[in-house]
């Protein structure tokens, strides 16, 4: 869609075929006063700049001239993505399968859409915009995680046009591996914390007994 044609800043999901579609299911009244009242989100807000920063992973989708779509997964630790500012977000692209499908259509098209889902809080935030390929290695080199091992040869910055928030509804329960990890070890220490204070107060106990038993038998004597 032509910026001349976007009215509302959710016109870049709700072209007029879809807005067609939404009028015969019954959904248009709703969305139209979605429209009216705030729309999609264009700045990026703290609240999620922070989420974007703490996802581990997100998938990028792209298109080639034929408007054949293509989604391609990027991964790494907490923070290799980061939001420069309102509207960019920007991340080293690693090295994969080195089939370099998403840098030939952004190539011809720099129309793309970042989807992230943090499936732990049910929450996911979509991300429509342009994107384009950085091949400066000192540039490359300030977005690399510091101490993970991959390597990466360019790196992909994108710029929002509009983004917007789904409902939890149907999205499944998941928790990272680490992190369960992390819960089970904490979980593990604080029962041994709470042992060894058993232990103390079992001690203390016969101490007191002890006490008392001495105190006892010199008011006898």
């Amino acid at each position: 869609m032509e910026p001349s044609a976007i009215r509302y800043t959710s016109d870049v999901a709700f072209t007029p075929t879809v807005k067609a579609m939404q009028t015969r299911l019954g959904s248009r009244e709703i969305y139209a006063r979605m429209e009216a009242q705030r729309g999609f989100g264009t700045d990026l807000t703290p609240d999620v700049s922070a989420f974007i920063e703490a996802q581990r992973s997100v998938f990028l989708a792209t298109a080639n001239v034929d408007g054949q779509p293509y989604i391609q997964h990027r991964g790494g630790p907490a923070g290799f993505l980061h939001v420069l500012d309102a509207r960019i977000i920007a991340f080293a692209d690693f090295i994969g399968n080195q089939q370099y499908i998403t840098l030939g259509n952004l190539t011809d098209n720099p129309k793309a859409y970042l989807f992230l889902i943090d499936y732990a809080r049910r929450r996911r935030i979509k991300l429509w915009g342009e994107a384009r390929v950085v091949e400066d290695a000192a540039w490359v080199e300030r977005l690399l995680p510091a101490g993970y091992k991959a390597r990466a040869g360019r790196a992909i910055e994108f710029t929002v046009t509009a983004w917007d928030s789904n409902c939890p509804q149907h999205i499944p329960q998941r928790f990272e591996a680490d992190d369960v990890k992390a819960a089970l070890e904490a979980r593990d220490e604080q029962i041994r914390e709470m042992e060894e204070a058993a232990v103390r107060q079992e001690a203390r106990v016969r101490e007191l007994e002890a006490e008392v038993a001495r105190l006892r038998a010199l008011a006898r004597d």
